[in-house]
């Protein structure tokens, strides 16, 4: 019975072989992926829509973030990086840290946009002067290095170090700092639902005591008025707050600082309302070229570099740098 169902696949595939080779290569050129990604032009997402404030003040025009597309290395895809304009080959390599497996780059990513998000909130709520009271700070560990002897793990909630509760990170740090070289900490954690007890052994790098993790801060709150943010499970990071915290003010404020003109932007933001650095500023800047926005916003750090594609490429939106919150909203306010 083996024989004959043997011979006759092995007669099949005889009799086949050119379409099943067709069929084999047709699937390793369209899904097997090469070890780069390809950067091209994004879009826009426009926050008003997005952003939800109870009894909240009308928006005319828009306040969108850009962002970046990326695609797979796929076979075609990289092919296709070296005939069209601005799709760009980058290893993948370079968009994780160091033996950060995939898996781990995503929740970091996704823990970045949830901390964007509760920066982009209480800086928008204290610069409005509305109310919002930080009930508690969480401290969750986003990364753990190569030379981490622990068993911690990305998205741990640190309840106590050494039974040591710290509200401030520069305390955590500190603390850390008091310790001595290849001594082991405790740390009991929230992990899930569960809490676990897990360890820690410090090194030395550049006279510096280190446990080789990276912690944020997560923040629980109240707000008055309430507030809700839409997200989608696709995206993630946190160079959305900017133009996150620039919408919630918008809502929170009777003066549109739209002027009903489509606003683009990116940037990182702090809970003091600090604009930080981010990543892929040329193709944000063509993606809201592309959808016509008539300014765009961007951190100080990448202002040079926007000021030259916008140069080279005979951009017509206007860009402007800027650091804080507040300097967002004035140049808002100012431009006519």
């Amino acid at each position: 019975m083996f024989t004959k169902v043997y011979e006759k696949i092995k007669q099949t595939i005889k009799e086949n072989y050119k379409f099943l080779l067709t069929i084999i290569l047709l699937f390793v050129f369209f899904f097997y992926e090469l070890p780069f990604v390809v950067y091209r032009p994004g879009g826009t997402i426009d926050l008003s829509e997005r952003v939800i404030v109870e009894d909240g003040y009308p928006t005319n025009g828009s306040l969108s973030m850009a962002y970046v597309s990326m695609m797979k290395g796929n076979i075609p895809f990289v092919l296709l990086s070296f005939v069209l304009p601005n799709w760009d080959l980058v290893k993948s390599e370079s968009i994780t840290y160091e033996d950060e497996s995939v898996e781990e780059s995503i929740k970091r990513d996704h823990l970045l946009l949830e901390e964007g998000l509760d920066n982009a909130t209480i800086s928008a709520y204290m610069l409005a002067g509305a109310e919002i009271k930080i009930k508690k700070i969480n401290h969750v560990v986003t990364y753990i290095t190569k030379e981490a002897q622990t068993d911690l793990e990305v998205g741990d909630i640190i309840l106590n170090v050494n039974k040591k509760e710290f509200s401030e990170l520069k305390e955590l740090q500190s603390y850390i700092n008091s310790l001595k070289k290849e001594e082991e900490v405790t740390f009991q954690v929230l992990r899930g639902e569960k809490e676990e007890v897990c360890y820690a052994k410090i090194y030395e790098i550049e006279n510096m005591l280190k446990v080789g993790i990276s912690i944020i801060n997560k923040y629980e709150y109240e707000t008055e008025p309430k507030i809700s943010i839409e997200t989608k499970t696709s995206e993630s990071g946190s160079s959305g707050g900017l133009m996150t915290a620039l919408s919630i003010y918008n809502a929170l404020t009777e003066e549109d600082i739209t002027k009903n003109r489509n606003i683009v932007g990116t940037g990182t933001i702090d809970a003091l309302g600090n604009v930080g650095e981010i990543g892929g500023i040329k193709y944000k800047l063509l993606g809201a070229e592309k959808a016509h926005a008539s300014l765009f916003l961007c951190p100080l750090e990448n202002y040079e570099e926007a000021r030259n594609v916008k140069e080279k490429m005979k951009l017509k939106l206007e860009v402007v740098p800027v650091k804080t919150l507040e300097e967002a909203v004035n140049a808002l306010t100012k431009v006519n």
